[in-house]
């Protein structure tokens, strides 16, 4: 039989070949034909065929005597399945190749390493094997990677679990036969075998080609995998960089995490990076016996990026150009050779594991039944949680809180956050419809009820209770873990209304996820979230980092800040790449940044904060906003928020953020704080600029002709506008039932501010929290002409349908 019938050189394959090499090898042959003219480096390399595979079988003996091996197997019987598994393997690997066959992959070998040869400088690798008298012939031969590849395709499912079997760091004739049978005998791994036998499929209808590739220098430099899509999400916009120092087998396995980097594919920039500590590299061996092997890390490599920023946008388009020529998201394997510094593509399949949910569909949580009414508060958000409660009162205590745990508390700050977002639902004692624990858990998505006065009280910890928040205003924890449905309604033909609907975006983990939502973008990104979440130091103990004198403190910012060695980069870098995030997930739409609006109470719980911050009485109506700006003291710590969102327009390109000045008191104010800005490199009209201004101040609707010369539109915050009209704390469940935004002295302020923005054609919006709870208070802003209504997620699809009705209404009696 001739060679060609069992060996097939990538430059002859292409993804036709499927049938006779499988999905992986047809894939190699596939680039290596085709995209290498684009410049992405394969390494060569051939693979044996599925007649290569039967002709082994069939004429040694081999099918027949495993038929007989498998022959009254119970999958069930575990320990019946290892022993016959074991056989089966032991057997293909113990059995010679037929002699035309072994000399084709002998012949092949040699070929490959000729050919590899005069392609390439010297290089140095390592020549001790088994026996001296293999070291000539071998010095020459290639060290390669050996991998399997099923040839299932025409089978309803042709992953076939358990056959990825790789062999690394393979040099000699007689290591590369022995890894082709390793290869072909991981067809018959236990979870194979059953896995055929409980679905019904023929052992013998399928076929394994196991491909031969030249090995790259990894050990010496990096490797990792990328997607052309993000995998949690499905958001198709970005390329997921993975990188390790060594070989990319740690990866696989799970014993290194990796870097990782998204890029976003219009502007091909960096959005977002995250360095792992990399304690181990996997490299060559000289031991025949284990051809690689882990060593330890030094602990200042540990943190370092395991490839530089060019690389990575490198490897991202080079995923771009590979996702295009097949049409579809791409998982990619990469290597760098770390003689020759030139990074390779190892591999390419399509991307199965991670679906992309369905935003077409509105959910309703319905209870099936009700058990024991415990108590009720403010509902947030529409949803229904379930659990085991973990009853904390204590920040200190937090550690003890394990994910899918209900959250029952007094009230919380943003130092509660990260256990907020691992919660099943969230219970606190105290607290209206828009304190901390309520804001919070709407942009997390997660069912809250606040100001229940007597929750933690009545409910202990272990305890099983149901926390619905779909029945209205009022929101019920129940005892006992209750059965609900969800309820799914298409929206796929959703018209979308003439007024803009943007959305709420706090943290950035959502924004991928809240993109799928229709929307016309985001109305109000918040800074504290990004600042509390990820950077969690006060910027002014970065910017003083030096002459810290709390040693404690400066080792836990030193710990967070690892690889910077100026501090004030870390605050611009994590800033910039929260922000960019949200800003990728709408591109190219409007996405309104307010800049930070922490209060000292909040900025003092930063680390380092204490020392930077006043204690104020009432720090709701204190040193907040605009007024932090401009103060000598705070000052440079805003010109940081300045470079970073700088950084996000100019260097990440993401020019549709435009950004927004928080609780500005006076016209002064404004002044001051638009000099600042503009200083730093943010002029309003530069590459699109746009500069907005909250209205949440009744000084800003008096004002509004005065206010609206100065900014390019404004956003209205309904929260603070309420509650310094009505002189209320909104924080306070005494005085809870007076806090309405519906009251008419609101409602004529909005009208009021409204009319002068269309007056002077400057645009106005509103991200206050009354039109997510409000469908009728969302109808009247439309009434008024409002450009603009920014909701919280959840609100986003009924609120939408609410003003279709809405514009409808008018359109008729015009």
């Amino acid at each position: 039989m001739s060679d060609k019938k069992f060996i097939r050189f990538f430059n002859e394959l292409g993804i036709k070949d499927v049938p006779q090499v499988g999905g992986k090898n047809a894939s190699l042959g596939e680039m290596y034909r085709k995209l290498t003219k684009q410049g992405i480096l394969v390494p060569n390399g051939f693979a044996t065929t599925a007649v290569a595979y039967n002709y082994f079988l069939k004429s040694t003996g081999v099918k027949n005597k495993i038929r007989q091996i498998l022959k009254g197997l119970d999958t069930k019987n575990v320990t019946d399945l290892a022993q016959r598994g074991a056989a089966a393997r032991q057997l293909i690997v113990a059995t010679e190749f037929p002699e035309d066959l072994k000399q084709a992959i002998i012949d092949a070998y040699r070929k490959l390493s000729t050919e590899d040869a005069l392609n390439r400088k010297p290089e140095t690798r390592p020549t001790r094997f088994a026996t001296r008298s293999e070291r000539v012939e071998n010095r020459k031969l290639l060290h390669v990677a050996v991998r399997s590849s099923a040839t299932a395709e025409d089978l309803p499912d042709a992953s076939f679990a358990g056959q990825q079997e790789t062999f690394l760091n393979i040099s000699g004739k007689a290591k590369l036969l022995i890894a082709v049978k390793k290869c072909i005998a991981s067809l018959f791994t236990n979870r194979a075998i059953s896995y055929r036998v409980d679905k019904g499929f023929d052992h013998f209808k399928i076929a394994l080609s196991v491909g031969v590739q030249k090995m790259i220098r990894a050990d010496l430099a990096a490797s990792g995998v990328m997607f052309t899509i993000d995998t949690e999400s499905g958001f198709a916009n970005t390329v997921l960089v993975n990188s390790i120092f060594g070989l990319g087998e740690n990866i696989v396995q799970g014993r290194v995490d990796p870097d990782e980097f998204y890029v976003f594919k219009p502007t091909l920039s960096i959005i977002s990076r995250s360095l792992s500590r990399k304690r181990m590299k996997m490299i060559y061996s000289q031991n025949p016996a284990k051809p690689v092997r882990n060593i330890p890390l030094a602990p200042n490599q540990q943190l370092k990026q395991s490839i530089i920023d060019q690389e990575v946008i490198q490897l991202a388009k080079w995923a771009i150009a590979i996702e295009k020529h097949y049409g579809r998201p791409m998982d990619i394997e990469w290597a760098k050779d770390g003689q020759d510094k030139k990074l390779y593509i190892i591999q390419a399949r399509p991307e199965t594991i991670h679906s992309v949910r369905d935003y077409s569909v509105i959910e309703e949580y319905v209870l099936e039944k009700r058990d024991k009414l415990i108590t009720t508060g403010r509902s947030v958000g529409n949803k229904i949680g379930a659990g085991k409660t973990n009853r904390i009162m204590d920040i200190k205590d937090i550690a003890k809180f394990k994910p899918g745990e209900v959250l029952v508390t007094d009230m919380t700050d943003p130092d509660w956050e990260p256990v907020m977002k691992i919660a099943a639902a969230i219970v606190t004692d105290k607290g209206g419809r828009t304190c901390h624990a309520a804001i919070i858990s709407r942009e997390l998505g997660i069912p809250c009820i606040v100001g229940t006065a007597d929750a933690s009280r009545k409910i202990k910890t272990g305890q099983e209770i149901t926390v619905s928040c779909a029945e209205g205003d009022m929101g019920f924890v129940y005892q006992g873990k209750l059965d609900f449905k969800i309820n799914k309604t298409s929206v796929k033909n959703l018209c979308r209304p003439k007024t803009k609907i943007m959305m709420n975006i706090g943290s950035p983990d959502i924004a991928f996820t809240s993109s799928f939502i229709p929307n016309d973008g985001v109305g109000l990104a918040r800074e504290e979230f990004i600042i509390n979440d990820v950077i969690k130091i006060h910027p002014l103990a970065l910017i003083n980092y030096a002459k810290l004198k709390d040693t404690a403190v400066k080792r836990k910012i030193a710990g967070l800040t690892v690889g910077y060695s100026d501090k004030k980069q870390f605050y611009i870098d994590k800033l910039a790449e929260g922000i960019a995030t949200i800003a990728a997930a709408f591109y190219p739409k409007d996405v309104i940044v307010r800049f930070s609006d922490f209060k000292t109470n909040e900025y003092a719980n930063l680390i380092g904060g204490k020392d930077y911050e006043p204690v104020e009485s009432n720090p709701m109506i204190g040193w907040r906003g605009a007024s932090r700006y401009y103060a000598e003291q705070f000052k440079p710590a805003f010109i940081l928020e300045c470079q970073a969102m700088k950084k996000v327009r100019e260097k990440m390109k993401l020019t549709n953020v435009k950004a927004m000045v928080p609780f500005c008191r006076t016209l002064d104010e404004a002044k001051k704080v638009i000099k600042i800005i503009e200083a730093n490199g943010l002029k309003q009209g530069k590459n699109g600029f746009e500069l907005y201004c909250m209205v949440e101040i009744p000084a800003n609707v008096i004002l509004a002709e005065e206010f609206s010369k100065l900014f390019d539109g404004f956003s209205i915050g309904s929260n603070d506008l309420t509650q310094l009209t009505l002189g209320v704390d909104r924080d306070s469940s005494l005085v809870s039932q007076v806090y309405d935004e519906r009251n008419q002295a609101i409602k004529t302020l909005l009208k009021q501010v409204i009319s002068i923005a269309r007056k002077n054609k400057i645009k106005i919006g509103i991200c206050g929290q009354a039109p997510s709870d409000f469908p009728d208070f969302a109808q009247f802003l439309v009434e008024c002409g409002i450009d603009s209504i920014s909701l919280n997620p959840d609100t986003v699809i009924k609120t939408t349908l609410a003003i279709l009705k809405t514009e409808k209404k008018l359109k008729s009696r015009t």
